[in-house]
């Protein structure tokens, strides 16, 4: 049944605000075979989980178009592009719809506020006003209506009433004043509040629409890493170019010098040095000849090489890393859950908020009562702004997940996000996490002299047959001398503790001396070897099934960054926990030298995920850092996990933040991150809720008895667009 779910993402176009969101998300999860749909309203896009024996996109698109949208699902291969076609095509409209309007509405409101009394401006007023009502403001009507037939009401529903009112009333009274003069009182027009209205909404929408547009610039920028074109290898030599989209797994590609490498692959020919900073962020090229691994989106310094491919589109890591960003941009935090409740009732409240004030006004006997209580209901809806609450959060999220992503910051998903503020204490693996990860061997001591050059041969059979990175140093070491080829008569992984074989009838261990102890082999005390684990260095040891026979000593140099990154986050008053499986001696060195007071020897990784635990029923909020494999429970365990790596490395499906370089000052720069976020989205809400809960009663008339303040329905239109327009540029401010 599984494996009939499918997620995916498709753009939605005719979405005004964050009520068109909502709209747009119930019918989705209303629709056969949706088991989960997210609506982003700052993308205008929309994950949705469907079943595939039970819907299709058509289906989807059907049920989006029943209520007025429209849903995108004929081309899903190039959702940026497709979204960013879109976005340019929506706002070249909004822009003809607004210079329009603004044509012909200063006009207006220049008669209606300084020559009201003009021959036939009455007449002027309405011939300039209904091409901007009617014309460049028609799709407020027409998606009014559309979500009326569906009990449904959104911002247009706002915009249609108020404006529709405020002309028709207008139109009445040019065309009957003798209805008004006879009960003493002056037909008032208020042509120019409309088409000011529908002027000052397209201006807010435009400006939104355009900030909006920057919230993407990071996808934008890892797109631009993606190569268009490739130097195919054809079966008899010939060089081809051809698209990118066109290679499959197991191509032969030429790649030449200053171009960029166009999908993941092996060399096969030539050695040349590559630039990776834009996947890992290391700024060093790495030396690549046949064997060695290249990725798509890195460049190509110096020399011409071929390679083959292995991966391509979507399955590149680059592909993986697009793909990510976008679906984190387009995930929500939980915060957002309750907007979204917000966002679905707030139109209508808004609507009987309005009714309530006409009736108010009209029972409260003040002079000219009707006409200021229209007015009053006109300038309610006109000022109330869903779109400011609609916007808050996923602008934010968005800009934060585009800042991570420049910052070889990869996020899985806006929940995490969020959750990292929240972090109070981080669990560090020592290996490759706060060392290099590329253990070396020093020095070997053998214990006798005399040792034979079969004891080489077979300590080389051993770790040539483990996967651990300690015994790949001492294979790489030992191979140095041309061992004998051995063969094991059985092999042993001991998680933690080292490895057991079984050569000759002869039984040999290596590892800790946790090990040899267990298996009653003694250990004496040696002054060299008490001086490398003072030194930090990791010793390993090696013994048949009598005694030991060499110690051996292995380093992994700290990172440069390591010390730094550490002080960062004990200045974030984090506290720091550093967990290993290395003797005391060599974990108190390693702390030391980083300034971690905290840490834990001789650890089992079945035993971190416990250490977490026992944290997290302190009240911790826990991070784990690990390499996202080896570590896998302590990271499922943590509340927010992080996967070092880099390249090929990287753990994308295994921790909720990935950092796509080896560099540990990332880890402080995700947290910053994540406060930096949190508290955008919260001044965000806060000055969306402020508005509307100010501006709303003032627009009623709340100051009117005590100051005989009264909102002209045009400077709440243009406070409605300063609403939107304002937390998108604070959100913004988070690129700088």
């Amino acid at each position: 049944m599984e494996n009939n779910i499918i997620k995916d993402t498709y753009p939605v176009s005719g979405m005004t605000c964050a009520s068109c969101a909502v709209s747009v998300e119930s019918i989705l999860k209303s629709t056969e075979g949706v088991k989960e749909a997210s609506v982003n309203f700052a993308n205008q896009t929309v994950q949705v989980q469907y079943d595939q024996t039970e819907a299709t996109p058509e289906s989807l698109k059907k049920a989006v178009q029943s209520i007025g949208y429209d849903l995108l699902v004929e081309d899903t291969k190039n959702l940026q592009e497709t979204t960013a076609k879109i976005q340019q095509e929506h706002l070249l409209k909004i822009k003809i719809q607004t210079l329009g309007s603004i044509l012909l509405a200063v006009p207006t409101a220049v008669i209606g506020m300084f020559f009201m009394n003009m021959p036939y401006g009455n007449y002027i007023m309405l011939v300039l006003s209904a091409p901007v009502v009617f014309g460049f403001g028609w799709h407020f009507f027409s998606n009014a209506w559309k979500q009326g037939l569906h009990g449904k009401a959104n911002m247009d529903t706002l915009v249609a009433v108020s404006t529709g009112v405020a002309f028709i009333f207008s139109l009445f009274n040019t065309f009957f004043p003798d209805y008004w003069h006879s009960k003493g009182l002056h037909p008032h027009v208020y042509y120019e509040a409309a088409a000011v209205v529908i002027a000052f909404i397209s201006l807010g929408k435009w400006l939104e629409e355009r900030a909006k547009s920057g919230t993407s610039e990071a996808i934008k920028k890892l797109i631009g890493l993606q190569s268009k074109t490739v130097h195919l290898i054809n079966a008899d030599g010939k060089e081809t170019d051809t698209e990118t989209d066109l290679v499959k797994v197991g191509d032969t590609i030429l790649v030449k010098s200053g171009e960029k490498i166009p999908v993941d692959g092996v060399v096969t020919a030539g050695l040349s040095y590559v630039d990776e900073s834009s996947i890992t962020g290391e700024p060093v090229p790495v030396t690549k000849q046949a064997g060695d691994k290249v990725f798509a989106g890195t460049i190509n310094q110096q020399n011409v090489f071929r390679f083959q491919a292995q991966k391509v589109g979507n399955e590149t890591i680059l592909g993986q890393i697009i793909r990510q960003v976008q679906e984190a941009q387009g995930s929500k935090a939980p915060v957002q859950k309750l907007v979204d409740k917000v966002a679905g009732v707030f139109v209508p409240v808004v609507i009987g908020i309005a009714a309530l004030t006409f009736i108010f006004w009209n029972l409260s006997g003040a002079e000219n009562a009707f006409t200021q209580g229209l007015l009053a209901a006109v300038t309610v809806l006109v000022i109330a702004c869903p779109c400011a609450l609609g916007l808050a959060t996923p602008t934010a999220i968005m800009v934060g997940m585009g800042k991570g992503a420049e910052n070889n910051i990869l996020i899985k998903d806006a929940e995490s996000l969020e959750l990292a503020h929240k972090v109070n204490a981080v669990v560090l693996d020592k290996t490759g996490t706060i060392t290099q990860g590329k253990p070396e061997v020093n020095d070997i001591l053998w214990l006798s002299e005399d040792h034979s050059f079969q004891d080489l041969s077979i300590l080389y059979a051993i770790e040539s047959a483990s996967t651990h990175p300690l015994a790949g140093a001492v294979a790489a070491y030992a191979i140095r001398f041309k061992p004998e080829d051995i063969s094991l008569a059985s092999f042993e992984n001991l998680p933690g503790k080292g490895v057991k074989a079984n050569v000759h009838g002869k039984t040999y261990w290596i590892g800790t001396s946790k090990l040899l102890s267990e298996n009653h082999i003694s250990i004496p005390e040696i002054e060299k070897v008490n001086g490398w684990i003072q030194a930090a260095n990791t010793v390993v040891y090696f013994a048949d099934n009598q005694a030991l026979l060499a110690v051996i000593s292995i380093s992994d140099q700290i990172k440069s960054n390591s010390s730094e990154a550490i002080k960062q986050l004990l200045d974030q008053d984090i506290e720091v926990y550093m967990l290993t499986g290395d003797n005391h001696s060599t974990a108190k060195a390693i702390a030391d030298q980083v300034g971690i007071v905290n840490y834990k020897s001789e650890v089992m990784p079945s035993e971190k995920a416990a250490f977490i635990k026992e944290l997290q029923t302190k009240g911790k909020t826990v991070a784990m850092i690990g390499d996202g494999i080896n570590d896998s429970h302590a990271l499922a365990q943590a509340e927010v996990s992080i996967a070092m790596g880099k390249g090929s490395d990287i753990a994308i499906d295994v921790a909720k933040i990935t950092l796509l370089t080896s560099d540990l000052l990332a880890v402080p720069k995700a947290f910053s991150l994540s406060h930096k976020t949190v508290s955008t989205i919260k001044q965000n809400l806060f000055w969306a809720f402020i508005y509307n809960l100010v501006g709303i009663p003032v627009a009623a008339g709340i100051l009117y008895p005590v100051w005989g303040i009264v909102l002209n329905p045009m400077m709440a239109s243009a406070a409605m667009a300063l609403s939107s327009v304002s937390v998108v540029t604070n959100s913004l401010r988070m690129r700088i």
